[in-house]
């Protein structure tokens, strides 16, 4: 049995995000929440957040065991990037790009 919970167009880098998925990857729901718990970073609440959404879909389709099953994928992609620009001196401009994320969660049953 597996379940899966997508978050898109998170306004967070995606190398931010990949530095926070890699702790979780193969490890079990409970253990990864504690993970999720303990970490300082602002990426953790959002995968914490998708990670229950993909534990309410287990459950929701009720033939799941919520205390054997582990994240089997975390996928963060990049989603569109917002593209804004920095007056500089003498006339120029710095660009600023403002990146987004899409951030997909697969559990399964061991």
């Amino acid at each position: 049995m597996s379940s899966s919970a997508k978050a898109r167009y998170v306004r967070m880098s995606p190398r931010k995000v990949r530095m926070v998925a890699t702790l979780l990857r193969n490890k079990g729901v409970s253990e990864a929440l504690n993970v999720l718990k303990g970490c300082k970073r602002k990426a953790a609440a959002v995968l914490a957040k998708l990670l229950w959404s993909a534990v309410n879909n287990a459950d929701q389709s009720g033939s799941a065991n919520l205390d054997n099953m582990y994240v089997k994928t975390l996928l963060v992609d990049d989603g569109p990037t917002f593209k804004r620009w920095l007056p500089r001196a003498r006339g120029m401009a710095t660009p600023i790009l403002k990146r987004t994320c899409h951030i997909g969660v697969e559990l399964e049953e061991r």
